[in-house]
């Protein structure tokens, strides 16, 4: 009898897309191939475009998407519990590795699973890191033959702007990233993107391809009080945030944000009432305040009592046929009214009145106005163009001696975040940088009692000897990011002790399983010598191997299941049996005696997939054979309501 083997490939995604158009079309798929004619009278026949048509393609296109789509093998990702905080309790990940090979570790946990993504990837300005992708080789043997690290660990590949593979080089690093991406959404998600002039245009016919031009929603303008200093001509003071969504007949209408700048406004009209200015006066100051591109969502509200800042509205209603008398307050006298009657009775026009809702003029011949508050009215649409101060997540990097070159405005962070209209789903970031995003997403979670979960995923890259990062003791970016999460989260906690400020950190890593029995042959290691040499873990495992990280390598190959699911010991079992969120059983034992399969088959409730090792069965096939009749047997027995399914995989 054949028995399940665990694949050795995390991620197979051109196979998930053959799953995919087989449950479309089943009759365009045969022997696992794709009959294309088939598919094209599917698609009612249509005549292939001719040769020129209009695509984005560039040098190594073809290979980016071969890379996107090859599956991932001899890679995992490694819990570090010394570097976590709080993770029993939380459900946040830091993952530390090459994106790309981290998503593709992270597809079968999270794919369609996150509602929001936002990336800040290298602008390609002549000396950004480009992400060398190989999978044959370990990740340092990678870096070290393709020199994008020394024998010590510096880096060294840039992406200079007079190679003529200039903006063919970024393409081929981001494309495959972006693919991926995509899968994550839900159906509802969205996608954030900071660029700048340099690959803008790129990044948006990248997008339309991938996420098609009709779930564009809008390309934010970014603007800083702050140039880049890289240009003799023109001081450029803005890049650029593209919105796309996954499907966008199924995202919410609604989407507002808090108006930009709101503190600083309130604060500064305030600061006019209580200085004692005439009204007249106050309106002129808020007229001119409003000019600034900082202040344009406060277009109106130029006045302000103690309750704040108001915008004045007409109170007269076409059609109405209410005239009366309304006495001006000081005059006594009745006030101007238009050709239009007004818009309440007599009755809720005293109501307004006396409630110091209606803005009377200096006198009779200023015709009442209804007040509506800016504290009623603080959410508005997200407009195209944004005004941002980018200078105060840098004050606070250097304030708590994180040093980072460039951190993203924390206050855009929360923006961007805070327009979709719910407040508990998981925003990913997979060039996550100095954790800025992570930071926002602590923080709004704080003001608004938001539940909102994240994923940062960075690659180590190292901190030059000169920089005043390595000289402050950060070694590489993640551990500038990592301290972030912590510093800004107790910060966080001390004033809300309800947000979850944890986080577990894994990192990209080269497989703990020795997946085929030829591999340690090759290396000269057979069962017997694994038996004299204490126990079948040489021949199994990786040197150095732990369980937990071989229970966490095989949860990656699970559907569904979150790497912050919980996992168990079940002593009752024995020393090396494990539960992966109560689905997956994980059995280590050396050897599977009745009394395990007995107690497995007991468990309650009943695990979708038991994954035993091989070896634990030695070369006695009627022996693996036996136990897996009986445990059968034994879990339809304990079935209730009818047989259970269930799987069987084996190390």
């Amino acid at each position: 009898m054949e028995y399940q083997k665990i694949s050795e490939s995390v991620s197979e995604p051109f196979s998930e897309n053959l799953k995919k158009l087989q449950e479309l079309f089943p009759s365009v798929v045969k022997d696992g191939e794709v009959d294309f004619d088939a598919l094209r009278a599917e698609l009612g026949e249509f005549t292939e475009i001719g040769k020129e048509r209009y695509e984005l393609t560039w040098a190594g296109k073809q290979d980016a998407q071969l890379l996107t789509g090859e599956p991932l093998v001899g890679k995992t990702l490694k819990y570090v519990a010394e570097e976590s905080k709080n993770p029993e309790t939380t459900v946040i990940l830091y993952i530390e590795g090459d994106n790309l090979v981290a998503l593709k570790l992270l597809q079968n946990s999270y794919r369609g699973k996150i509602k929001m993504i936002y990336i800040d990837p290298p602008y390609n300005t002549g000396v950004d890191l480009i992400y060398q992708d190989r999978r044959s080789q370990t990740q340092a043997e990678s870096d070290i033959a393709e020199g994008a690290r020394t024998e010590d660990g510096k880096r060294l590949i840039i992406n200079p702007d007079t190679s003529a593979r200039y903006h063919a080089n970024w393409l081929s690093m981001i494309y495959p990233r972006m693919r991926l991406a995509r899968d994550f959404l839900q159906d509802d998600g969205v996608i954030f993107i900071s660029i700048d002039d340099y690959e803008v245009a790129n990044m948006r016919r990248i997008c339309d391809e991938i996420f098609g031009e009709k779930n564009l929603i809008v390309q934010f303008t970014i603007v800083s009080n702050s140039s880049k200093n890289n240009s003799n001509q023109v001081s450029v003071t803005h890049d650029y945030v593209l919105c796309y969504v996954k499907n966008k007949s199924s995202i919410p209408s609604d989407w507002l944000v808090e108006r930009n700048n709101i503190d600083e406004f309130k604060m500064r009209a305030n600061m006019l009432l209580k200085r004692g200015l005439p009204s007249d006066e106050i309106h002129k100051e808020l007229l001119e305040l409003i000019k600034y591109p900082r202040f344009f969502d406060f277009d109106h509200y130029t006045y302000v009592d103690k309750r704040g800042p108001f915008r004045a509205s007409d109170l007269t209603a076409p059609g109405s046929k209410a005239f009366y008398d309304v006495l001006h307050p000081i005059t006594q006298k009745p006030c101007k009214v238009g050709r239009r009657g007004w818009a309440y009775s007599p009755n809720s026009m005293n109501e307004l009145i006396h409630d110091d809702r209606i803005y009377f003029g200096s006198d009779e011949s200023v015709m009442p106005q209804l007040k509506n508050y800016l504290f009623e009215n603080e959410k508005t649409l997200p407009r195209s163009v944004v005004f941002f101060d980018s200078q105060a997540s840098t004050k606070w990097m250097k304030n708590q001696n994180l040093v980072f070159s460039y951190p993203k405005a924390i206050d855009l962070l929360k923006y961007l975040i805070s327009m979709y209209p719910a407040d508990d789903y998981v925003v990913m970031d997979f060039f996550s940088g100095s954790s800025s995003t992570a930071h926002a997403v602590m923080q709004l979670n704080a003001e608004d009692k938001g539940n909102r979960k994240f994923i940062m995923v960075q690659i180590p890259e190292v901190c030059e000897e000169n920089s005043d990062a390595y000289k402050a003791g950060y070694k590489n970016i993640c551990e500038i990011g990592k301290e972030r999460i912590r510093r800004a989260g107790e910060k966080i906690k001390a004033e809300h002790p309800e947000v979850d400020v944890g986080f577990k950190v894994f990192k990209v890593d080269d497989t703990n399983i020795r997946w085929l029995a030829a591999e340690a042959g090759k290396q000269g290691i057979t069962l017997e010598d694994a038996l004299s040499a204490g126990g079948k873990d040489l021949r199994d495992f990786m040197n150095g191997t732990n369980d937990l990280d071989v229970v966490y390598e095989i949860l990656i190959r699970q559907y569904g299941i979150p790497l912050t699911a919980p996992i168990d010991l079940l002593s009752d079992i024995g020393e090396r049996t494990y539960s992966i969120a109560d689905t997956v059983v994980v059995c280590l034992e050396e050897e599977v005696t009745d009394s395990v399969i007995d107690k497995i088959a007991n468990l309650e409730p009943i695990p979708q997939k038991i994954v035993f090792r091989d070896s634990a069965f030695g070369d006695d096939i009627s022996l693996k054979e036996n136990a897996m009749l009986r445990l059968d047997a034994l879990m339809q027995k304990h079935a209730v309501g009818g047989r259970q399914p269930y799987s069987i995989e084996f190390l």
